[in-house]
């Protein structure tokens, strides 16, 4: 009764932390791009192991160790894709004068060998717990990827709240793929789809006849619980993006000079927009983006450029008056007559 007791507080603590660690993960991969790689492949493999293994046994902390396993091997394939490295074969944004059908085709390339890796990652996990007494990896891996497609779905198709401002710079092109509508015509059924699963589970899990099933069913009713709450977030009037502010990087804030402070001649040459920063950098994934500019390294450009500016133009002026006083004076001292004895001593007539 205590494995069981624990589970729905325990789905919530990873389904809220594993989210924050993938989205902090695939943010601090820039700085070495070649060792989060193999780091993920390592973590596939060996979340693939520790299903195969936690399959052969039917015990409560099996139970846990099989669902463990099953998130953290979607966790590293979403890495994945939200890294930049299996996206689709035209991972750009959406043409803006495409027809409806168009913008499903472009839909689908932008994210298709991502949804293959999907695809074939829930059929490893079938395969090696295939026959085996515990076989919650299979139906939790199942029930996440059922969930995240009806999510996309609805995404696709429109929905109130987007939640998209924490997608890596890699895969904001997805972002031209999400709609903007009050609700769409697949919604209500997503939400009663998700909500009736949620109860047929949980009921199973109140009349199981072992331990073990009493905590698998509860681990997977909790799952797809959080799974309709997340499909509820799409109807709130409000993000719920704070629920994992803490896993994003904050962006360098660029330093801009008001208008009305700089001089008119000084205005002809506007201080270019500084680079926006990349949550990560990926060498053969997506397009490298340039190294961000700090605000501190960002207001001493500015400040150097406007001195330089505001120099040249005090030597202009300084130039001008010059020759305008010289050329005055030689009109004034230009004479007459000349006597050639006063001018032999060196006097002006």
């Amino acid at each position: 009764m205590g494995a069981t007791a624990i589970a729905i507080p325990y789905v919530v603590f990873v389904w809220w932390f594993s989210t924050g660690a993938v989205l902090l993960l695939v943010g601090l991969a820039a700085r070495h791009p070649a060792a989060f790689k193999w780091g993920t492949a390592a973590a596939f493999v060996a979340a693939l192991s520790g299903v195969a293994v936690s399959s052969q046994a039917a015990e409560d902390a099996d139970a846990y160790c099989a669902f463990t396993c099953a998130i953290l091997l979607w966790g590293t394939v979403e890495m994945s894709l939200l890294a930049g490295w299996i996206t689709g074969p035209r991972p750009e944004p959406c043409p803006r004068d495409c027809t409806p059908l168009g913008r499903v085709g472009f839909a689908l390339q932008a994210i298709a060998y991502h949804e293959l890796a999907l695809i074939a990652t829930a059929g490893l996990v079938f395969a090696v717990t295939s026959g085996a007494p515990n076989r919650l990896s299979w139906w939790t891996f199942a029930a996440l990827l059922v969930l995240r497609q009806s999510a996309k779905i609805n995404l696709f198709l429109g929905v109130r709240t987007l939640n998209d401002e924490l997608l890596p710079q890699q895969v904001r092109f997805m972002r031209s793929y999400f709609s903007r509508k009050q609700i769409n015509a697949l919604f209500p059924f997503s939400i009663v789809a998700a909500v009736g699963a949620t109860v047929l589970v949980a009921a199973g899990a109140l009349n199981a006849a072992s331990s073990f099933d009493g905590v698998a069913l509860s681990l997977l009713a909790s799952l797809i619980a959080l799974g309709a709450l997340e499909h509820g977030f799409m109807a709130l009037p409000m993000p719920v993006i704070n629920l994992w502010r803490w896993s994003s990087h904050p962006e360098p804030v660029a330093v801009t000079v008001p208008a009305a402070a700089v001089p008119v001649p000084l205005r002809l040459a506007p201080l270019p927009p500084f680079a926006r920063p990349v949550l990560a950098v990926v060498p053969d994934g997506a397009v490298p983006a340039e190294r961000p500019v700090s605000a501190k390294t960002a207001a001493a450009a500015a400040r150097q450029r406007l001195e330089e500016q505001f120099r040249q133009a005090y030597r202009q002026a300084r130039a001008d008056a010059q020759s305008q006083t010289i050329t005055g004076l030689t009109a004034a001292s230009i004479p007459t007559t000349v006597d050639p004895s006063t001018s032999a001593q060196g006097g002006v007539p």
